[in-house]
């Protein structure tokens, strides 16, 4: 049985901040873009979060929120130099450890032999080091895998760790709310809700045939999830090629008018991740996906190292163009490649794939 340990470092870009500004502790604190520039917020502190204030919400509403909020604009140069300091820390426990971001990782500890192999005992360990040497906080999830340790991480927020021990993986996934689950945003888990699975002890009552007609390849995925099954191993090779997000909606959407305006939240989502993602090479191509009501589906992308949604609005604008018909999903993402070119802002370089 594995030994997996998850680490989340709580609002880590504000942590630094913070660590390097101490004035800032008690003061509403923002990481995000300018609002002028329609931008979000990647993060923020405790004190901000007491006035609502999120990651992936606009600048704008953050601030009206809060008119007092210090917006400060990232610098990843710092970000990338703690993360590099938190890393470290971790290969004094183990070499399998999957990076997610650049605040975030799994670890496999399952051979470890520091802390006499207590998977427990060394995020402890770990979390005090992070205190000590990166000068900021982590907290952990401690679980027999993947899913079920980074469910728990976010248990005690922050400075905390939460353990579910095998024997208790049973009580505890079957009072999780099924908005807990991997890949389900708000549109999949109202849909959920709304056929009454609230907790994943009311989606095990559903049998596969069923989750897979209704949520395709995702109701495979519940299928599992909500057993507390996950058998990935942590994998140190790991690249991140593409991000995306992406929703199926329970009523097909029956022209343009509609398909845009899906794109707010999607955008907003897929802005939160890509700032989450860390990744060291900016985006390559920006893309958008559509599933029309008869399955058939096609992609439009153009090379961007920049998406805005306005971006995303004119991809979507002539996806749909090519089916023009009533459409069941909508997917927005972005695509890395490694050295790859930066384009010219003014020059974006269209292209599209074919409705298949």
């Amino acid at each position: 049985m594995r030994k997996i340990i998850h680490i989340d470092c709580d609002c880590f870009y504000a942590s630094v901040e913070m660590r390097d500004r101490p004035e800032l502790r008690p003061l509403p604190l923002a990481i995000g873009g300018r609002p002028e520039q329609r931008g979000v917020i990647a993060t923020c502190n405790y004190p901000a979060r007491k006035f609502g204030i999120h990651s992936a919400m606009p600048t704008a509403t953050a601030l009206k929120r809060c008119p007092q909020l210090v917006l400060l604009p990232p610098d990843f140069e710092r970000y990338r130099a703690a993360s590099k300091a938190v890393q470290a820390i971790f290969l004094d426990y183990t070499d399998l450890i999957e990076p997610l971001s650049l605040d975030e990782a799994y670890l496999d500890v399952s051979t470890a032999t520091r802390c006499r192999g207590s998977a427990t005992l060394i995020a402890e360990e770990i979390r005090a080091r992070i205190a000590a040497e990166v000068g900021i906080t982590a907290s952990a999830g401690i679980a027999s895998n993947k899913l079920l340790a980074k469910i728990a991480s976010d248990w005690n927020k922050p400075d905390g760790q939460y353990v579910i021990l095998p024997h208790e993986i049973d009580s505890f996934i079957q009072s999780l709310p099924v908005k807990k689950l991997w890949g389900v945003g708000k549109v999949t888990a109202a849909r959920l809700n709304a056929a009454g699975a609230h907790t994943c002890a009311d989606l095990q009552q559903w049998p596969l045939e069923q989750l897979v007609r209704d949520y395709g390849k995702m109701g495979r995925s519940l299928y599992r999830q909500c057993r507390g099954q996950d058998e990935r191993p942590v994998d140190p090779r790991r690249e991140r090629k593409s991000l995306s997000v992406e929703n199926t909606y329970p009523n097909d959407l029956p022209d343009l008018a509609a398909c845009l305006a899906t794109l707010p939240p999607l955008w907003e989502d897929l802005a939160h991740r890509l700032t989450r993602s860390g990744a060291d090479t900016p985006p390559h191509k920006a893309y958008v996906k559509i599933k029309f009501h008869d399955f058939t589906q096609t992609t439009m992308e153009c090379v961007c190292s920049t998406p805005t949604e306005d971006i995303y609005r004119q991809l979507l604008t002539t996806a749909w163009q090519r089916g023009s018909k009533p459409v069941r999903l909508v997917g927005v993402g972005v695509r890395f490649a490694e050295n790859a070119p930066m384009p010219e802002e003014n020059l974006p370089l269209w292209q599209e794939a074919p409705v298949i």
